[in-house]
């Protein structure tokens, strides 16, 4: 077998793995979208099959042999590299995973969910708490098995999110974060400024025909995907099928649609990467903080901005009539309003990475044994009336908030973080380059903005490793001092600090 057709031989087989991940994703789609109450017992026995199927594949003894002799391919091409990297980097953690870990995950993952849906619902920790022990040893073993020698546990999950990522690397970036973010909410709070609020009648189907309609100026192909609700906004796919969903708030108009803004930058990379690296190791997203990156970006730097803000309430009062706001000023600091909360995914940009940074702590802590899970929900509560001044009332509102890590997503949330560090850096390339950006937002213009972020990120696929791909998009490496800038003028604005 020559090089050649050892790649050939790579390149197919790692396209039915794609295909079988693809069909994994759409019957997690459709469990939190449109699967009847009981089928979740039934939902875990197919996804437990599909990942011993999966696990097969990504064992498969003949891929060292394929892999080897492609190894010698005479200057390949930049996307063959890549490939040939993933596949390496793949094979090798697939290989080091116990015989049916995999499956036993899977079903594990599916199960837990369905006890932390109405755990939550019922505001239980108790009764999700043997759900979460289970995940987490099931985690921990995968992490013994995969990591390199002396290798923490923690950076063998993170690994899987943020390739080459680690704690060392982050700790020192998220603590200057930290003390930014307190210095800047401290004098927020001794603010006189009052926020307007936003009043009216918002109903459903009008929330969602402005969800839809904002998702397709922003880029979004409704050819390629579609706008659905779930309890959790989430966005999937990719390639030709890249679906988003978000939720709906009757008194709250803006939860819909920042969601679904936000979903829809995942949305709009996953669309965006060049057409021949589908289904190919080399045409998956750069990392996860990468993929963040672009949600937080259309939320954030164009969804909440004072730029955009004109056209945003043109559009909201076509939608719904009056909002109780006299002007664009007011949509602006009302959107970006400093408010307390328990909720992560409705904070305001001043508190939310302060609402990750704790999720990473405990995370870590969960993962290590050195918190019992038993004991999380007092953990929480302590931890975010440390943060945050007020103790969550039941943990609804406090440990059983996310769904990550019914997931067995530990090592995730830093991504979150990661990903507004990646934002708030592009943000400030992108005006670099488009001095007029604020009145290109103005226009409600998003061309311009998606055509430069398909230049520097999304095409790119997995070709340039993440650390690579974020320097050279932006000028240099990321660390928090953007992020701060941003946030220092935005809120500066807002409350005349």
């Amino acid at each position: 077998m020559t090089p050649t057709e050892a790649y050939d031989a790579l390149l197919y087989h790692a396209r039915r793995i794609s295909a079988l991940e693809q069909a994994a994703g759409l019957l997690a789609w459709d469990q939190e979208t449109m699967m009847p109450p009981r089928g979740g017992a039934q939902r875990a026995e197919q996804m437990g099959a599909l990942a011993a199927v999966l696990q097969e594949l990504r064992t498969d003894p003949r891929q060292e042999d394929w892999l080897a002799t492609a190894e010698g391919l005479d200057d390949p091409a930049p996307d063959v590299r890549a490939d040939l990297r993933e596949i390496r980097r793949d094979l090798t953690r697939a290989a080091r995973l116990p015989a049916g870990l995999a499956e036993a995950l899977a079903r594990e993952r599916s199960a837990s969910h369905q006890i932390w849906a109405q755990a939550r619902a019922d505001r239980d920790f108790a009764a999700f708490a043997p759900a979460l022990g289970r995940v987490l040893a099931l985690r921990r073993e995968e992490a013994q098995a995969v990591a390199d020698p002396g290798q923490d546990l923690y950076d063998a999950l993170l690994d899987h999110y943020e390739p080459g990522a680690s704690v060392a690397q982050m700790e020192p970036v998220f603590a200057r974060l930290r003390e930014g973010l307190t210095g800047l909410l401290d004098r927020i709070r001794g603010s006189s400024v009052r926020m307007p609020k936003i009043s009216g009648a918002f109903p459903e189907t009008a929330q969602m025909a402005l969800a839809h309609e904002l998702a397709g100026h922003c880029g979004y192909d409704f050819a390629s995907g579609r706008l659905d609700r779930a309890v959790h906004p989430f966005s999937s796919g990719s390639g030709g099928d890249v679906r988003i969903t978000t939720r709906v708030d009757p008194a709250n108009p803006t939860e819909c649609l920042f969601a679904t803004l936000h979903e829809t930058g995942h949305a709009l990379y996953e669309q965006g990467i060049a057409a021949e690296l589908h289904m190919r190791p080399a045409g998956g997203h750069a990392s996860m903080g990468v993929h963040e990156s672009q949600s937080r970006f259309w939320e954030n730097h164009v969804g909440r901005s004072a730029a955009f803000a004109p056209f945003l309430r043109d559009r909201m009062k076509i939608a719904f009539g009056g909002l109780g706001l006299r002007s664009a000023d007011a949509l602006f600091a009302s959107v970006n309003a400093v408010a307390a909360g328990f909720i992560r995914t409705a904070s305001d940009e001043a508190q939310y990475d302060l609402h990750i940074l704790m999720r990473f702590d405990l995370e870590r802590a969960l993962l290590s044994g050195d918190l019992p899970v038993e004991d999380l929900e007092i953990a929480w509560a302590d931890r975010f009336e440390a943060d945050f001044g007020r103790r969550p009332p039941h943990a609804g509102l406090g440990c059983l908030q996310d769904v990550h890590w019914s997931e067995g997503l530990i090592g995730y949330f830093p991504t979150y973080t990661l990903g507004n560090l990646n934002a708030a850096a592009l943000a400030a390339a992108l005006r670099r380059d488009l001095p007029d950006f604020d009145e290109i937002l103005h226009r409600g213009d998003l061309a311009e903005p998606l055509d430069w972020l398909r230049e520097k990120v999304h095409r790119h696929g997995r070709v340039i490793p993440a650390g690579e791909l974020m320097a050279q998009a932006c000028g240099g490496p990321v660390d928090e001092a953007p992020l701060l800038a941003h946030l220092e003028a935005k809120f500066g604005a807002i409350y005349a600090l």
